[in-house]
């Protein structure tokens, strides 16, 4: 029987992997510089954990939920998204106890069940990060910033982001009265998404991507937000524009997560078919409450690395080689394969990437084995050579080549670093 990747899941090979690898190690840098640290939660947790903290009307609840009952009878959900789990670690061990903003990042596969499309999959990959104990604006510009700043140093071209204040429980209360008067005239023409939405989400069917032209004319959150929201607001765009992050205020901008209060953003890129959203986040002052801890505000983001990384290969932006090896060893003659094993261990316990051959292979086919794993250098070591306590050393670059002592090789190479 011949086995496959089940649907809507991918296999990351050697060759294309790197490209993760380069997208991770840049968001766990700007982490770093932004004083943010790295947490690592289960990727099932208690179903309930997400119909109380990403919202029971979510479609994601309703409809992309891996959900399954394990053997002693709990209900068990597979991650659809990464805050619920790290605000229910940030509660469970008592964090807020910490006299300092908690500040979180993660790394790592989600689950929804979805249908296949480009940049949408079943198991996806997110980076997201998570600021716990202040309501200061400042903290969400930081936010915007730092996903930013992390698109512009992997170099995505064309990032814009968006930005919209979806209030207060008290703001969306009043401002669904106004929606809903406006939406109800128009219910027979709208999606049977959003016809249900009417009754249970208005705010979200304001999201639809099927039926924007019925809402021209629409109210504006942003007209229905109190005197507190629009400080707030107000002073996230003074950050934002302080800090020369680009922005767009999108009043219909609400995201799909009901946690959500105040501040709400997404960035957009072109180039994965009808999908523009590549991340998006906002505060959600309520949540840590809503799942058991104590009132703390928060704010935070999740960026999709599958849409990053296709986006990377759709500008064809150059990236640095992170799998080229330092050196390729070749031995000639008996004793010097078996100095060989010893020279290279060594090498790698300097930090140096090292290649030998494996399978008996003329010299001809090792150089051309050199050539495809782009070595820097070839270090030839023939019994002659071992005699002398000397190695043939050849820059793969400029053709250049001479011999070193055996002893001072892995300090030749790392010279040229």
């Amino acid at each position: 029987m011949a086995f496959q990747k089940p649907p809507g899941t991918q296999d990351f090979l050697p060759g294309a992997v790197e490209r993760w690898q380069f997208v991770e190690s840049k968001a766990r840098d700007i982490c770093r510089r932004f004083n943010f640290r790295e947490i690592r939660t289960p990727i099932f947790e208690a179903t309930e954990l997400f119909q109380r903290g990403v919202g029971e009307t979510t479609d994601i609840v309703e409809k992309e939920m891996y959900t399954f009952t394990d053997r002693g009878d709990r209900s068990l959900t597979l991650r659809p998204e990464g805050t619920a789990g790290a605000v229910r670690a940030f509660v469970e061990n008592k964090l807020y106890g910490e006299p300092d903003l908690t500040k979180l990042y993660y790394i790592g596969p989600m689950f929804r069940y979805e249908r296949a499309q480009a940049g949408r999959y079943r198991q996806f990959h997110q980076f997201g990060i998570e600021a716990l104990g202040a309501v200061d604006p400042a903290l969400d510009a930081e936010v915007i910033a730092l996903g930013y700043t992390f698109y512009t140093e992997v170099g995505l071209k064309g990032v814009r982001v968006e930005v919209n204040s979806v209030g207060t429980p008290a703001v969306r209360a009043a401002f669904r009265e106004r929606l809903l008067a406006f939406l109800e005239p128009k219910r027979s023409l709208l999606c049977k998404d959003c016809q249900s939405r009417i009754d249970r989400n208005p705010l979200r069917v304001l999201d639809c991507k099927v039926d924007q032209a019925h809402f021209e004319g629409a109210p504006s959150i942003i007209d229905s937000l109190d005197e507190e929201c629009q400080t707030h607001f107000e002073k996230l765009q003074a950050y934002l524009t302080d800090m020369n992050i680009p922005f767009d205020i999108n009043p219909r901008l609400v995201r799909g997560l009901d946690y959500y209060t105040h501040t709400a953003f997404e960035y957009k890129a072109e180039g994965i078919g009808a999908i523009d959203t590549i991340g998006g986040g906002g505060r959600y002052n309520g949540l840590v409450a809503e799942i058991g801890g104590p009132d703390q505000p928060g704010v935070g983001l999740g960026l999709g690395l599958e849409r990053t990384v296709m986006l990377l290969e759709h500008q064809h932006t150059e990236l640095p080689d992170l799998h080229a090896v330092d050196a390729y060893v070749i031995a000639l003659g008996e004793a010097a394969e078996r100095e060989t094993a010893k020279l290279i261990h060594g090498m790698r316990l300097e930090g140096l990437s090292v290649e030998r051959d494996y399978q008996g292979r003329k010299m001809k086919a090792q150089m051309k084995s050199a050539d495809r794993l782009k070595a820097r250098f070839t270090a030839i070591l023939g019994d002659d050579e071992l005699a002398r306590g000397e190695i043939a050393l050849k820059h793969m670059a400029t053709g250049e080549q001479r011999f070193v002592p055996l002893n001072q090789l892995a300090d030749e190479i790392k010279k040229s670093k």
